[in-house]
């Protein structure tokens, strides 16, 4: 590459998934560091129905890249968050009984440590089935998950938990706290690697959470 055609790509990040190297989701700056290359694989948990069966399957490139900039480990993307996190998601967290006993000794201790209670607010972002949120209900703390993905929200409902079916990003934030669900705390448990604009994300963090 040249020295021109590098200076381009950092100055338009678009310019880079033109070029065949895709931008850094953190800083922008063309990846072309591979660190580990699987070859092409289907999109996690998307399981066939019987009558896609006959239909090909698509498949994508899976590879570990690292930013030479901000040293970001990174998958480049391929398909939209709403289609890879559907209506239908099969990944529902409270199937692990080891993961639910983890997530209730971490509600206690955040219980204890930040002297949550009824006058607290706690909202989980990818709450997914409630595997959480479920704990803090018996403790009296007002909870809310926020979860685009329809069928794990359903049953995080059912179980006493309001949710907002959403993708969660600075706009999803301004509009909760303007709706009165500023949080003392807010868990986010394995979905930052699956956010397409992790600035956004965690911008909504600097929203949401209270000055405290």
């Amino acid at each position: 590459m040249s020295a021109n055609l590098a200076a381009a790509l950092r100055a338009d990040p678009k310019l880079s998934a033109q070029a065949g190297a895709p931008a850094c989701k953190f800083c922008g700056t063309p990846v072309q560091h591979v660190m580990a290359d699987l070859g092409m694989q289907p999109i996690a948990n998307a399981y066939r129905r019987p009558e896609e069966l006959h239909k090909m399957e698509p498949f994508f490139p899976l590879r570990a890249l690292v930013c030479g900039s901000c040293k970001l480990v990174q998958a480049q993307e391929f398909e939209s968050a709403e289609n890879m996190f559907s209506a239908d998601y099969a990944y529902f967290a409270s199937y692990s009984d080891a993961w639910l006993a983890h997530a209730k000794k971490y509600v206690e201790d955040m219980t204890t440590r930040f002297h949550l209670g009824a006058t607290s607010k706690v909202v989980e972002i990818a709450a997914n089935d409630g595997y959480l949120l479920r704990w803090f209900l018996p403790k009296g703390v007002p909870v809310l998950g926020v979860e685009p993905t329809a069928s794990t929200a359903k049953a995080a409902a059912a179980l006493g938990i309001p949710v907002e079916v959403r993708f969660f990003g600075r706009e999803t934030a301004t509009a909760l706290k303007a709706a009165g669900h500023a949080a003392d705390l807010m868990p986010a448990n394995n979905v930052v690697a699956h956010v397409p604009d992790i600035n956004d994300f965690v911008g909504g963090f600097k929203i949401l959470l209270k000055p405290t």
